[in-house]
């Protein structure tokens, strides 16, 4: 079942990122970065496409994603990789497009960025990378505390660039905006993906509360005993962690047994262990 949702997950993302280049991104000359960005400039440069520079970079970059992130890494990119190409190249034989879908550049940035940066956001959370420059920011992620979205504005910052020369400086002040947009927009939308709520709830009831979160939830409790200092009475301190979608119906059956519970609820994006991240 995991395994199914992450294939599910990288296939949306795969094609979200596939429909914002194709109709937002290389109509426009928004090269912000990525195989994509060098893709665009190249296409301008060369009687060779956009989606066929795609392939030709995507083949080259996935060996170096081979030699540092390992076979297992390496196939979820080959995968998501080859599909990205494999849309973007369909989508240009059978729709193709001469000019932007509208006169209005700043909208066609934002469907861009928001496609492309949920898409690539999909494709991050199931641990894989579709190819290119993103195989380079998943390697500064994998050895060093560098998060992806700054991994990828230090990586795309010199082929966003680089459109200022090769379109004008209209389609280079859109494809900055767009890369500053996209590296926090990635990273935003990973954090939401991942959110878990850390509860520590001090209760009487530490037996009843503590045997639903086991049992219903199937997560883990820490139990540790305090003391109120104003009211001198003993009582158990209950910490878990749960799934965002569990957290409303926790709070609600630990009031449903102890009205009187003291509840501290948290949020957390990092939840690293049994039933949630792997290391």
């Amino acid at each position: 079942m995991k395994g199914l949702k992450k294939f599910l997950m990288m296939t949306a993302g795969c094609i979200l990122l596939a429909v914002g280049v194709y109709f937002f991104k290389i109509p426009n000359g928004f090269a912000t970065g990525g195989v994509t960005g060098i893709g665009t400039i190249l296409a301008k440069l060369t009687p060779i496409s956009a989606g066929v520079w795609i392939w030709i970079l995507n083949i080259g970059l996935l060996i170096v994603g081979f030699v540092f992130l390992g076979k297992e890494n390496g196939i979820k990119t080959v995968y998501c990789s080859m599909l990205y190409s494999a849309i973007t190249y369909v989508l240009e034989v059978f729709i193709p497009l001469t000019e932007p879908l509208s006169n209005q550049p700043l909208m066609e940035l934002v469907y861009a960025m928001l496609l492309t940066a949920i898409g690539s956001a999909f494709i991050f959370n199931a641990d894989a990378s579709s190819g290119g420059t993103d195989i380079t920011a998943l390697i500064l992620k994998k050895y060093t505390n560098v998060d992806v979205g700054k991994a990828l504005l230090a990586v795309d910052f010199l082929i966003a660039s680089s459109s200022f020369f090769v379109f004008n400086a209209q389609a280079g002040l859109f494809s900055m905006l767009g890369l500053f947009a996209k590296a926090f927009i990635v990273d935003a939308v990973i954090d939401n993906l991942n959110t878990c709520k850390y509860f520590m709830v001090i209760t009487e009831k530490r037996e009843e509360i503590s045997a639903f979160i086991m049992e219903t939830l199937g997560h883990g409790v820490t139990v540790s005993s305090v003391v109120g200092e104003y009211t001198k009475q003993e009582k158990a301190m209950i910490h878990t962690v749960c799934k965002r979608v569990e957290a409303v119906k926790l709070r609600t059956k630990i009031k449903e047994l102890d009205p009187k519970a003291f509840i501290i609820i948290t949020t957390s994006s990092e939840i690293i262990g049994r039933g949630f991240r792997g290391v």
